[in-house]
């Protein structure tokens, strides 16, 4: 029997692999398409996706994929919930588009929707994590300048990761995304993660902000600590510096709470947040208290698409669905049991791995040196199941939010099966 004739997915592994590196003439053709018209920015696994339901995905062949990767974070309920799908048509029905020289009703309900569940008073809406980081970045800035009071240098980390776009990647550390690109935005000061004295030694009274992430996925699912958070807004009290936190990968249940900041109960200035937010449709947003609202006068900002009343829609209606089916309840119980079985899994000398690390459904495994990452997911790809690597060697878990036990059960039965025969 095949994965794609399986109905419950808790099962034993199958002995043979999925054929599914027989594609068809159609799924040929898509990629040669794919091959000759796109840049090669990306390398994406040679099948092309067809449809989604659930927690599966299916090609054009009809090869089913349980997705541990939720289209990176992004697909928070899965594929075709039919509450985000009939919001998104009823919606298209009515308008798919205004512009920000007119209010849209969906965008207001969200704004008010956003402020009641969070800390956070105003908020700004764009496209994506980039584009909220952006904002971030720019709203710091000219904070300090309507004050009269202009500070320009930003503090953010070694190994943070807070986009590809200019003045995102100048607040990215790591070397490898800025290759070829340079110069780079300047007055940005990167520091080791974790480390408060780091921060204390470069942050001055010309510091605009700190800017750090709870969980850097992208640098391998490294944590930070409560203490360092509680830290860094104890320093940038004292400096009268913003803490800016990015919450694109960690945010929107992703951890449990709608904002992983929850968890040390640290009050950030403003923070980021994308990905799960709209369900798969393109959505960034700028949260922050009060006291930043004079930061983003009139036309100093703007985001053509942002806001976006079709886009609006779905996020208001994957807030409700957080509510109504208690996914945070549901990230906190089966994160619980992720972590377990993946600290079974680092505690049995016959497995090929050496650390587990995370929270919530953001959780990483980190391979031992024998294996080959990108011929382990082929490996699981062949049995069914979809998952990613970050900083090289460290599988990355982030399933729909509302993932079943059973399912989550199934994928790894599969990974510890395919992990214990890897050699």
């Amino acid at each position: 029997m095949s994965h794609n004739d399986i109905e419950h997915p808790r099962i034993a592994l199958p002995d043979t692999a999925l054929e599914d590196g027989r594609t068809s003439e159609v799924s040929a053709t898509l990629l040669a398409t794919a091959h000759r018209t796109s840049f090669p920015a990306y390398t994406p696994t040679p099948i092309v996706i067809d449809r989604g339901r659930g927690r599966h995905l299916f090609t054009v062949e009809g090869t089913r994929y349980l997705d541990f990767t939720a289209g990176n974070a992004v697909s928070s309920l899965g594929y075709a919930h039919p509450h985000i799908t009939t919001a998104i048509a009823d919606q298209a029905a009515r308008i798919v588009h205004s512009s920000n020289l007119v209010h849209n009703r969906q965008t207001i309900l969200l704004a008010e929707q956003l402020c009641e569940s969070t800390p956070f008073d105003r908020v700004f809406f764009c496209n994506s994590g980039s584009e909220a980081n952006e904002t971030l970045l720019k709203l710091a800035r000219r904070h300090f300048h309507e004050r009269g009071e202009p500070r320009s240098h930003i503090i953010s980390t070694t190994t943070g990761f807070h986009g590809r776009t200019y003045g995102a990647l100048a607040l990215t550390g790591r070397t490898k995304h800025k290759i070829g690109t340079g110069p780079h935005l300047s007055g940005v000061t990167h520091v080791p993660f974790n480390s408060l004295n780091a921060v204390a030694g470069a942050i001055s009274t010309d510091t605009a902000a700190v800017i750090v992430e709870t969980i850097q996925a992208e640098a391998g699912i490294l944590v930070a600590d409560d203490l360092y958070l509680r830290g860094l807004r104890d320093l940038c009290d004292r400096y009268g510096t913003l803490l800016l936190i990015d919450e694109v990968q960690t945010g929107i249940c992703r951890t449990g709470p709608l904002l992983s900041l929850a968890h040390s109960g640290v009050i950030p200035d403003a923070c980021s947040v994308a990905k799960g937010i709209a369900a798969g449709l393109p959505m960034g947003a700028v949260l922050a208290r009060e006291a930043l609202a004079g930061g983003l006068p009139a036309g100093s900002h703007a985001s053509t698409f942002g806001g976006n009343p079709v886009a609006a829609a779905a996020a208001r209606t994957v807030l409700k669905i957080f509510d109504a089916e208690d996914i945070p309840g549901n990230v906190e119980r089966l994160g619980q049991i992720l972590a377990h079985r993946l600290g079974e899994l680092v505690a049995d000398s016959a497995v090929p791995v050496t650390a587990a690390r995370g929270r919530g459904l953001l959780q990483g495994l980190e391979l031992g040196a024998g294996v080959d990452p990108h011929h382990l997911l082929t490996q699981l790809r062949e049995q069914g199941l979809l998952l990613s690597v970050v900083a090289e060697r460290v599988l990355r878990f982030t399933p729909p939010l509302n993932l079943t036990e059973e399912e989550l059960a199934w994928g790894l039965d599969t990974l510890d099966a395919v992990l214990r025969r890897y050699r």
